[in-house]
């Protein structure tokens, strides 16, 4: 992998600078591509941005960049399009500094301006040496995710297609799902739970397979299907349904029946149950019927000492006495039998006869 630090002027960079919604952002005679399919929208705002134009003015260095080289004469911004994109936009005329357009500055000032350098790192190499030199340095600013790294590395007409989707303020993916998804459409985490979901976990590999595919409409029929299903199996939305891993939910049970009347009375009950502590678990509690999911309450620190002390010591099960650092508290009528989390519900075992019962 080649990493090379090059002095590039505002004259240069602005030089070609073109905005427009079908073509995207370029800048630097049209070989630098300002808002990749990764790049997050335009996103500083004014104060931000005038702290750009007044460090160029003042002549103070203005934290590097970084961009990658495709291999064909051509580069795509990695870190840095917030500043490149406040410089260009200046130097176009779309906003004023200090009550003054760049066009009606003298022309020494506007020299002076243009001749800045910037200090790039441009980055050229294999997929894999990208992605890795990628997460390794300290980007400056606002850190790009994960996803937005991946999208940097296997960038091309299948990511573009992925973004019309589920990378945009307000876009479908977001209108469809946002109450069952966590995080940003801007920030790329509804792709990256997307992929996630098709992949079963093996993002990277997927996105290399596909990089090159004409679109992304496997990728948005699976999450459509994922979505539908949620909807469908559980009739009422609640907040906990929030950033659930659906996906895998629907791998496992998406073939089989279920009764949407009932799971609401259950999920309802379940709801109200004071002794299941995670209720965002109840989901997919329902489904597998795993205890694990809801973390359901333990008996107190004083409970546990009051039915110590009632027992003497002794083991319900096997008799034997044991300190209290060697006892666990357990529901004598389990919880999946109606035992509530009571003192009238619990007794002290030892650690192997809590585990014996356990089992069973």
């Amino acid at each position: 992998m080649k990493i090379e630090l090059h002095e590039i002027t505002i004259r240069e960079l602005t030089d070609g600078y073109k905005d427009n919604a079908e073509n995207g952002v370029v800048a630097y005679g049209g070989k630098l591509d300002v808002r990749p399919p990764y790049q997050r929208e335009f996103v500083y705002k004014d104060k931000q941005r005038d702290a750009v134009i007044t460090t160029v003015n003042k002549n103070f260095p203005l934290n590097v960049m970084y961009w990658a080289d495709k291999g064909d004469g051509t580069y795509e911004v990695i870190d840095g399009q917030q500043r490149t994109l406040s410089i260009c936009q200046y130097v176009n005329g779309d906003f004023s500094y200090e009550f003054a357009y760049f066009h009606s500055l003298p022309s020494d000032k506007q020299d002076e301006f243009l001749d800045y350098k910037l200090m790039v790192y441009i980055c050229s190499g294999t997929d894999s040496e990208k992605l890795g030199w990628f997460k390794t340095i300290n980007i400056a600013g606002e850190k790009l995710t994960d996803q937005e790294l991946r999208n940097a590395v296997y960038c091309g007409s299948w990511v573009t297609d992925a973004k019309r989707h589920f990378s945009k303020t307000g876009c479908v993916a977001y209108r469809m799902a946002s109450n069952y998804l966590n995080g940003t459409c801007i920030r790329q985490e509804y792709l990256e739970t997307a992929i996630k979901w098709i992949s079963k976990g093996q993002i990277e590999e997927y996105m290399s397979k596909h990089q090159y595919d004409p679109n992304a409409n496997e990728l948005w029929m699976h999450f459509n299907n994922v979505i539908n299903w949620v909807k469908l199996t559980f009739v009422k939305c609640r907040h906990e349904m929030k950033g659930i891993d659906w996906g895998s939910l629907y791998d496992q049970f998406h073939d089989k029946m279920f009764d949407t009347v009932a799971l609401e009375d259950e999920i309802s009950k379940l709801m109200k149950d004071s002794d299941v502590e995670n209720k965002k678990g109840i989901y997919p509690y329902v489904l597998d019927r795993k205890e694990k999911h809801l973390n359901i309450r333990g008996f107190d620190a004083n409970t546990r000492r009051e039915i110590y002390e009632k027992q003497e010591g002794i083991c319900s099960l096997c008799g034997k006495h044991f300190d209290i650092e060697f006892m666990e508290a357990d529901h004598i009528t389990p919880w999946s039998q109606g035992g509530r989390t009571v003192a009238e519900n619990c007794q002290m075992l030892c650690r192997e006869c809590n585990r014996r019962k356990s089992a069973k």
